[in-house]
C-alpha cells in the first residue's frame, strides 16, 4: 500500500510495521550489540515499571530545530510525519509502534560548544528499528521510507539485511582492571561553585528571584574508551526506579540514571512530579529514615519543592479540566540520594501532545529557577559552562501524541576515553555554599563510580 501511494503521489511514504516478538527481548542489549559505527541509537528503561524499556537503531527521518520555538516546530514536524505514515494500530506496551525518540538541550540554542557536537538543540529521530518491552511482552517495529521506484522485493531485502545484523547477547561488563589509571578533574575548581552559590544567594535575598539551579561539570579521563553498553548494565541494576537512558550521536553517547519525570501523556491524562530537595542515603536503615524525616521537616527543602510544584500546576491549569498536586510531600529514595517529591496529575482539556507539554514545562524550577526568565538568564554567567543536553528533556512520543520525557539529570556525555559528568542543585535564600557543593558530590555519585574505575 505504501508503494502504491508513493507511486500515485510522486512522494516518498513512511511505512511502519510492528510485530510481537515470540520471546522476551532485552531492547537495550540488542541495540548496544547491533548498532553500526557512528549510527544514532537510543535506549530508555525504567526497570521497576514492570521491566519497561524502549530502544531504537538508525534514523529514517531526523527532526531537528533550535531557538525558542524548537518544541513547537518539532511537534509540528512529527505530527505531519506521523499523519502521512502508513502503520497498523497495535496494542503493545508504551513506546511500541511508530515513535520518535531523542531529546532537547537545556537552552534554546544549547549544545553549541565542541563538547556537544552532534547533539542539536532539538533532535528527535524516526528510527529504522525500535524495540519495546513491558511485563515480558516484546514488540519490534520496522520503519521504511518507500519511494515510487522501489520494488516489493527490494524493500523486503533491505529489511531482511537489517534484521540479519541484529545480535542478541547480554550487555558487556566493565573491564575490572584496565591498563592505566583514571583521572577525575573538575572543569572549574570547587571554590568556583561555592562562589557562584554565594553570589546567587545574594541576588535572591536582594529580591531578584526566588530560586536558581546551578550545575557543575566534572571530567573523567579513562585509560580506555568508556563502554556505553556496560554503563547501561550497571545503571539499570543500581537505579531500577530511575529513567536509565543512552542517546548516541556519532562517536558520543549521552547517558543518565535520572529520577525525574518531566511529563507523561496517556490520552487526555498528563502526569509529572515536582522533585526538589535532597539529602544523602545511609546503609543503616534507622539513620536512613532519620535523614528522610529531616528532609521532610527542612524548611529550605520544602520551600524548594513548593516553588517547583506551584510553577508546574500554574503552567498546566490553563490547559486542563483539573490539576491535582499531592497534599503531602513524599520521599523518593534511589541508590545514593533521597528527594522530596510532589506527584502532579492533570486531565487535559484539549489534546496537547507530549512534545508540546514538555516545551510548556521545560525548564521547571527544579532545573532552571523561579522566575524562569530571570534564573535562566543568570545561569550561564554563574556556571561558566555549556549545559548541552544536561537538564533537558529526553524521551519519546508516538503517532497519537502520547509519550514521556524525563529530565536529563545524574548524567554524563561519553566521548571515547573522556566523560563529562554533570550535577547541580537548587539555590534558595537559605542555601549554604559548602552544603550545596556537598550535594553535587552526592549527585555525581550516580555516574562517577561507574566511569572512574
Amino acid at each position: 500500500m505504501a508503494l502504491r501511494r508513493s507511486r500515485s503521489t510522486g512522494s516518498p511514504v513512511i511505512a511502519s510495521v510492528t510485530a510481537r516478538s515470540p520471546r522476551a527481548a532485552d531492547p537495550s542489549a540488542i541495540v548496544a550489540a547491533s548498532r553500526r559505527a557512528d549510527e544514532p541509537w537510543f535506549a530508555l528503561e525504567q526497570p521497576d515499571r514492570r521491566g519497561w524499556a524502549l530502544a531504537a537503531l538508525g534514523s529514517v527521518k531526523a527532526l531537528e530545530s533550535s531557538g525558542p520555538e524548537r518544541f513547537g516546530h518539532t511537534a509540528g514536524a512529527w505530527r505531519g510525519l506521523a499523519e502521512g505514515a502508513m502503520s497498523d494500530p497495535i496494542d503493545g506496551p508504551p513506546g511500541s509502534g511508530l515513535v520518535a525518540v531523542g531529546g532537547f538541550a537545556f537552552a534554546p540554542d544549547g549544545g553549541e560548544s565542541p563538547t556537544w557536537r552532534g547533539f542539536a538543540a532539538s533532535s528527535l529521530l524516526l528510527p529504522e528499528l525500535s524495540f519495546a518491552r513491558m511485563a515480558g511482552s516484546s514488540w519490534l517495529t520496522v520503519n521504511l521510507e518507500v519511494a515510487g521506484d522501489d520494488t516489493v522485493e527490494g524493500l523486503e531485502l533491505r529489511v531482511q539485511r537489517r534484521l540479519d545484523e541484529l545480535q542478541e547477547r547480554e550487555l558487556p561488563l566493565l573491564d575490572p582492571a584496565p591498563a592505566g589509571s583514571y583521572e577525575v578533574l573538575s572543569s572549574m575548581p570547587p571554590a568556583h561553585y561555592e562562589d557562584a552559590v554565594a553570589r546567587a544567594v545574594q541576588r535572591i535575598r536582594a529580591g531578584e528571584l526566588q530560586k536558581v539551579v546551578l550545575a557543575r561539570q566534572v571530567e573523567v579521563h579513562a585509560p580506555i574508551d568508556h563502554d556505553p553498553g556496560a554503563v547501561i548494565g550497571i545503571l539499570r541494576e543500581a537505579f531500577p526506579s530511575c529513567y536509565v537512558f543512552a542517546v548516541g550521536r556519532g562517536e558520543a553517547t549521552f547517558m543518565a540514571a535520572s529520577p525525574e519525570l518531566l511529563i507523561r501523556r496517556e490520552g487526555q491524562r498528563a502526569s509529572t512530579v515536582a522533585l526538589a530537595g535532597s539529602t544523602r542515603r545511609s546503609a543503616d536503615p534507622a539513620v536512613d529514615d532519620h535523614l528522610a524525616e529531616q528532609l521532610l521537616q527542612s524548611d529550605k527543602d520544602r520551600e524548594e519543592n513548593l516553588i517547583v510544584a506551584r510553577r508546574i500546576a500554574r503552567v498546566l491549569k490553563p490547559h486542563a479540566v483539573w490539576v491535582t498536586v499531592a497534599p503531602e510531600l513524599s520521599v523518593v529514595r534511589v541508590a545514593n540520594i533521597q528527594h522530596l517529591a510532589s506527584p502532579i496529575r492533570a486531565q487535559l482539556a484539549s489534546p496537547i501532545d507530549a512534545i508540546e507539554l514538555a516545551g510548556m514545562l521545560h525548564p521547571t524550577p527544579a532545573v532552571g529557577g523561579e522566575p524562569t526568565e530571570s534564573a535562566v538568564a543568570m545561569i550561564p554567567a554563574l556556571e561558566g559552562l555549556d549545559r548541552g543536553w544536561y537538564a533537558g528533556p529526553v524521551g519519546w512520543t508516538d503517532a497519537t501524541g502520547d509519550g514521556e520525557f524525563c529530565v536529563a539529570l545524574r548524567c554524563a556525555l561519553l566521548r571515547g576515553p573522556l566523560a563529562y559528568c554533570y550535577a547541580g542543585g537548587g539555590i534558595v535564600r537559605d542555601s549554604d555554599p559548602a552544603a550545596e557543593l556537598a550535594e553535587t558530590e552526592i549527585k555525581l555519585g550516580a555516574m562517577l563510580p561507574v566511569l572512574a574505575g
